[in-house]
């Protein structure tokens, strides 16, 4: 009986097995009817372009003698130009609104008083400050060069990395206050 047991475990596995490959011949025939289809309008296959070509690595030698440690901190010192057009009047007066960045500014309004249009503008500390053309705006010295209704444009001079000066046009516009409060 015992043997009879492990032959019938063994068996039944087996014809179950056997009964499974039956089933499944033509499961998969769309499948190769499709690979079949796009191989003969695409030609035999499809051509893969090659890799391109990568270059071989070429170390760096660092010669300590020769070159700055690139770890130390150090300072960017302003070019030494003669003072042009292009140079910052560092010996003016600096307006109020000189002290904070021009992304915290905003411009809630406008008002002309004879001929002369100004903008108003709200500080961070919720101060508000009348400004108009050829008044100074904004940390990168930013001259006010023309004011209307909706904004008002800037040239900023601000340095770049070699501290050449270099001139920025900005434009700060009339900014809703049910905007800003929400």
């Amino acid at each position: 009986m015992n043997a009879l047991r492990r032959i019938h475990r063994r068996m039944v596995p087996l014809a179950l097995g056997l009964a499974m490959v039956g089933c499944g011949s033509d499961q998969f025939q769309d499948l190769k009817q499709f690979v079949a289809e796009a191989e003969s309008v695409a030609g035999a296959r499809a051509r893969i372009d090659p890799l391109p070509r990568v270059d071989s690595y070429e170390p760096f030698i660092y010669n300590r003698a020769e070159l700055e440690d690139p770890f130390r901190p150090r300072k960017v010192e302003p070019a030494k130009v003669a003072k042009g057009p292009m140079q910052p009047d560092l010996n003016r007066r600096r307006e109020p609104l000189e002290a904070f960045p021009l992304d915290n500014l905003k411009m809630v309004g406008s008002l002309q008083q004879g001929k002369t249009l100004f903008a108003l503008i709200r500080t961070p500390d919720n101060n508000l400050f009348r400004v108009r053309q050829n008044n100074y705006i904004g940390q990168n010295f930013g001259l006010i060069m023309e004011v209307d209704e909706t904004g008002m444009k800037l040239k900023e001079l601000v340095q770049d990395g070699a501290g050449e000066w270099t001139e920025r046009i900005t434009s700060l516009f009339l900014q809703d206050e049910t905007e800003t409060k929400r």
